[in-house]
Parts: C-alpha cells; sequence; structure tokens
C-alpha cells in the first residue's frame, strides 16, 4: 500500500467519527435523527444497548443479507470492499457512542435551539459524507448493500436509495408504535436531515478539492499525458441561442479542426451503451437540481461508483473529451468540456451570451423555434445548462473569471467573433512553437 492510498484511509477513518457527530447533534437536537440511524435510535430507546451497539448489530446484518444478492464472481472481484464493511461497522458503532457521550451536556429545551443544533448536526455530517467521498476507498453497510439491491434489479442507486431510507424510517415508526404505543424517535429532524444534507455536500463539495494533492499521485499518467499535449484544444460554452454551434461550426472551416457537439451522442452511446435518444435528451440537463442532490450526494458512493444513468453520461462524456484532447486539436461545444480539461494547458475556452431579444430571434430565424415559444424554450434550456454544469463542476456557469473570452453574440457578429478566436489561437500556436 503506497502512502496516497494510506492517506486515503485516513481519510475515510476521520470521516467515520466526523459521520458520528453529525448523527449525534443532529440525534441531541431531539427532533428526530438521521433516516439511517432511526431503526437504531428507536431500537435504543426501548432496550438495553445504545445506538451505536444498535449501529453494529444493523450493519452487520446488512453484509449477511447482501451474500443472497450477490454471485460468486461479484463476491470475489469486490471482496476487499465486502471484508471492510465488518470493521467499518464496529468503528462506526463505536464512534456514534462515543460523540454521543461527548455530547453529554446538549439538552436543549428550546425549540429554536433544538433547530440550531439540527442544522449543525446536518452540517457536519455533510462535512463527513463529503470526506468519505474525497475519500473514496470503502462504503458504509447501508449503502454498501443499496448498491447490491441496485445492481441485482438494476435500479438506479439513487432512488434506491430513497426507498431504503424510507424504509428504515417506517420499520422505525412501526418499532416505536408497537414497543412504545407512539411514534418516538422519527420526528422532524428527520425529514430535515433526508433533504438538507444532500445539497450541503453539494456546495461545500469544492472546498475539499484542497486534499487532492495529499491523497491523489502527482505523478498521474493521465493528467501527466494531458499536461504533455501541445496541440491548441478550443471549448466552447454557451447560453442558448448565443450561436455557439455556428461559431464552432465557423471556427472548424476557418482552423481546419474538428468540431464536435451533436457527435457525442454517438460517440457516448457506443461507449456507454446508453441509448442515443436518452443522450439526446438528457446529456446537459439533470430531473432537478435539488433532488439529484438528494438521491445522489446525500449518499457516501463516489461518482465512479454511482449507478445514475445521468452520471454515468457524464463519465462517459468526460472520458471521450479527455481522449478528443489528445488525439489533435479540436473545438469542443458545452460537455462541460472546459471544466474536464481544466488542468490541459492549450486550452482556449470561450462562453457565448446574448441578450435574449437578440437569443430569440436567433432561436425562430436558425433553430426553427415559435415566437411564442422562444422565450420560454431559452430559459428552460438554460437553467438545465445551468443546473447539469454546477451540479457537476461545483463551479459557476457563465463565471468570467472561468474563460478565456466572453463575447456577446447579440452584438458581436459571430463572424467578428470567429476572426477574434482564430487570432487568439494562432497565437497561442506560435507561443507553444517558440517554447
Amino acid at each position: 500500500m503506497n502512502k496516497y492510498m494510506s492517506r486515503r484511509y485516513i481519510l475515510f477513518a476521520v470521516s467515520l467519527f466526523v459521520n458520528a457527530m453529525g448523527i449525534a447533534f443532529i440525534t441531541k437536537a431531539l427532533l428526530g435523527t438521521s433516516p439511517i440511524t432511526s431503526v437504531t435510535y428507536v431500537l435504543s430507546m426501548f432496550t438495553p444497548l445504545t445506538i451505536g451497539q444498535w449501529t453494529i448489530v444493523l450493519n452487520l446484518l446488512f453484509v449477511l443479507f447482501e451474500l443472497p444478492f450477490m454471485t460468486r464472481k461479484e463476491l470475489k472481484d469486490d471482496l476487499r470492499m465486502f471484508l471492510l464493511q465488518i470493521p467499518i461497522s464496529l468503528c462506526f458503532g463505536t464512534f456514534i457512542d462515543l460523540s454521543m457521550n461527548m455530547l453529554y451536556w446538549l439538552e436543549p429545551v428550546k425549540y429554536i435551539d433544538q433547530i440550531i443544533y439540527l442544522l449543525v448536526g446536518c452540517v457536519i455530517l455533510a462535512a463527513g459524507i463529503t470526506l468519505e467521498v474525497k475519500a473514496n476507498v470503502a462504503m458504509m453497510a447501508g449503502e454498501y448493500f443499496v448498491r447490491v439491491i441496485s445492481q441485482r434489479f438494476h435500479g438506479e442507486f439513487g432512488y434506491v436509495k430513497l426507498c431504503f431510507d424510507i424504509t428504515l424510517v417506517c420499520i422505525a415508526c412501526l418499532f416505536s408504535i408497537c414497543f412504545m404505543s407512539g411514534i418516538y424517535g422519527v420526528r422532524e429532524g428527520t425529514v430535515a436531515a433526508a433533504l438538507l444534507v444532500g445539497p450541503i455536500v453539494h456546495f461545500i463539495s469544492p472546498y475539499y478539492r484542497c486534499f487532492d494533492k495529499w491523497i491523489n499521485d502527482v505523478k498521474d499518467k493521465d493528467a501527466i499525458a494531458l499536461r504533455n499535449i501541445q496541440h491548441v484544444i478550443i471549448t466552447i460554452a454557451r447560453e442558448y441561442g448565443s450561436g455557439g454551434h455556428l461559431l464552432g461550426e465557423m471556427l472548424s472551416k476557418e482552423l481546419g479542426i474538428k468540431l464536435y457537439d451533436k457527435e457525442f451522442i454517438h460517440l457516448v452511446a457506443e461507449k456507454s451503451g446508453i441509448n442515443e435518444q436518452y443522450i439526446k435528451k438528457n446529456e446537459q440537463s439533470i430531473p432537478s437540481f435539488w433532488l439529484k442532490c438528494i438521491l445522489g450526494k446525500n449518499s457516501e458512493q463516489s461518482l465512479e461508483r454511482s449507478l445514475s444513468s445521468d452520471d454515468v453520461l457524464f463519465v462517459a462524456e468526460s472520458k471521450i473529451i479527455q481522449e478528443l484532447a489528445e488525439k489533435g486539436p479540436c473545438i469542443i461545444v458545452g460537455r462541460c468540456a472546459d471544466f474536464v480539461l481544466r488542468d490541459y494547458p492549450n486550452l482556449i475556452k470561450v462562453f457565448c451570451y446574448s441578450d435574449l431579444r437578440s437569443a430569440c430571434v436567433r432561436c425562430v430565424q436558425e433553430y426553427g423555434v415559435s415566437e411564442e415559444k422562444a422565450e420560454s424554450e431559452i430559459k428552460r434550456i438554460n437553467h438545465n445548462r445551468i443546473a447539469h454544469y454546477e451540479y457537476y463542476t461545483g463551479e459557476k456557469w457563465g463565471e468570467p473569471h472561468h474563460y478565456n473570452l466572453m463575447i456577446n453574440t447579440g452584438s458581436i457578429d459571430l463572424s467578428v467573433a470567429c476572426n477574434l478566436i482564430k487570432s487568439i489561437y494562432k497565437n497561442r500556436i506560435k507561443e507553444n512553437l517558440s517554447k
């Protein structure tokens, strides 16, 4: 095991404690607990075992329940991850009890104080989950169980996880009613934790990039390959109706280099096995930014292990973008290419935008959109692009500091914009040759 992998395990261990502390804060707020610990919390209320001890028991049961749903090959291929669930369960349960004991003094009486501690717990839990995702070396038993079920029945991880959490909450309510003649341990805090933790994870994730150099080998082959490429790549991000694709076509003809835009649909379909119609409909949008945060980022599932079709699609497109960048100079329209190739030194990042009136005219005249629907269509597609970009990159779409050139195609003709980018492209090539 190299030092970088050791650091990942250290980070994962820290994340377990942070997660436990977050759960303890949420539980101590007396407004319920998180969905994943709802059953164990209720059981601890009428049995001699603590919430941490019940967490260990329940997680070990999850490990046993996984076996009937796994083939021998799956178990063999993923044996390390499977076995790691056992010590992780023991540590996590112990950390929960330790955290609960550390917060012995926390007994909020006023409702406003309870809400404050609940929110603090949600933030801490989100911080722990983000650390766990960043470590990317193991999974909690509950998450692993959901992944096994998802693979077995070909369901999307996020939705299976949501059903799993709801099931746990229902079981907790059932135990509470049967053994305590009422619903205890499941309250508004349980719902709040389910709704808030995911979006908080999404918000704070970009700030965790400070760990990248500590846990990743800077001699990563893919990164070195990208940095050593000498040819120039142009990426064009664009608002709908700004003429970004048309600008790409003009540049392709002027510079004699390949343009990639709609071609991605076929390339990604071949690589990922996803239906072309699905890609065409969903490649630059997500079902709901808030829902996506809840379904995806509220779990310890890393992007690479996610079973969401949206995530598979994004990963497939990202890999194709990197492959195209290695092959030769080209123009890539959309697909978060400016972010995917952010470590590539010979990159010209362009963002096209336009005033609403000019965008409507272009949509009607060049895209065939009716005048009545043009404005609403522009707003809808731009909203989807913003949500898609910001969800997967953690960056602000259209932020001037992220691009080399911002072009208002409502006031600057596309031919002028083309000549401007062409000039920058030629100068960049000269700079590379002079080095």
